[in-house]
């Protein structure tokens, strides 16, 4: 199945980042802030990779847009307006505040069921989708969209995000900020880097493309299957105010996640934590 050999692409790529060091197994932020400088005239480095020829869609123009004027105020930055780290945490939120997140969707298999417990609780959370997931299932985007969650772009293809080129970053950004924005009529403002690998290149072009950085304060690692108790257990020890979680929703077999979700939630919310997102502007 399509989230199979996708799950065992991003494996190898996950065991390529450990090994080069470009990013830490939680954070993973990139070890080099700078990232790879553009070349004069704006040529990508040589070498550099690329999204997929496969790839349904074409790299396009997807325009680029000032930070500042598409984020939520409270989340705007001083002058440049160019992040060096990514939020992992949201404290602003309030001190009964949490975020769920979930990332590698939509998949129809695992997607609908966690939509439908946070659905029954009442609860918002942000989903950070690849866009070869999105473009094949829009009507969970819709989904996502119509009960108040936060559409973000986690890249077209989940690649190794340092080691493109300049080039190829805006095309894995931009063309799966261009599915949502079809979609949904309206533009991501979040973005996570794939790994939680970022680099400066990444965060210029994410900022250019009116997007905000977001990565994690909890990894539930459910993507290497540990069992439903135990990502219950990591997920409510890391409980605190401002907290983002990070689970997924697709990349592999997500029955965990899915299980998971229906038994930490509600303890969550028992325990008088609010589960909501950044608003709009």
């Amino acid at each position: 199945m399509k989230h199979d050999q996708i799950a065992a692409g991003r494996r190898t790529l996950l065991r390529l980042a450990l090994g080069i060091g470009a990013a830490t197994a939680v954070h993973m932020v990139a070890a080099d802030p700078a990232g790879t400088p553009p070349r004069p005239g704006g040529e990508p480095p040589t070498g550099a990779a690329g999204p997929p020829r496969s790839a349904r869609m074409s790299p396009t123009g997807y325009r680029l847009r000032p930070m500042t004027a598409h984020t939520p105020p409270r989340f705007r930055p001083a002058a440049p307006p160019v992040r060096t780290r990514p939020f992992e945490e949201l404290p602003d939120l309030g001190h009964d505040a949490m975020v769920l997140s979930f990332d590698d969707g939509p998949d129809p298999a695992y997607t609908p069921s966690i939509l439908a417990t946070l659905r029954r609780y009442g609860v918002r959370a942000m989903f950070f989708v690849c866009g070869e997931m999105a473009a094949d299932n829009q009507d969970l985007l819709r989904e996502m969209d119509a009960d108040g969650h936060v559409v973000g772009n986690h890249s077209w293809s989940h690649p190794l995000i340092p080691a493109l080129s300049r080039r190829a970053i805006r095309a894995e950004l931009g063309m799966t900020s261009e599915v949502i924005e079809k979609t949904l009529g309206a533009p991501p403002l979040w973005y996570r880097a794939p790994y939680g690998a970022w680099n400066r290149n990444s965060f210029e072009i994410g900022a250019a493309m009116g997007m905000e950085p977001m990565a994690w304060t909890v990894d539930s690692l459910d993507w290497t299957s540990p069992g439903t108790s135990t990502i219950v257990r990591r997920v409510r020890q890391g409980a605190a105010p401002g907290v983002v979680v990070l689970s997924h929703d697709a990349g592999g077999n997500r029955s965990q996640s899915v299980d998971a979700l229906r038994r930490y939630l509600p303890a969550l919310i028992e325990d008088g934590y609010r589960l909501t997102v950044p608003h709009r502007s």
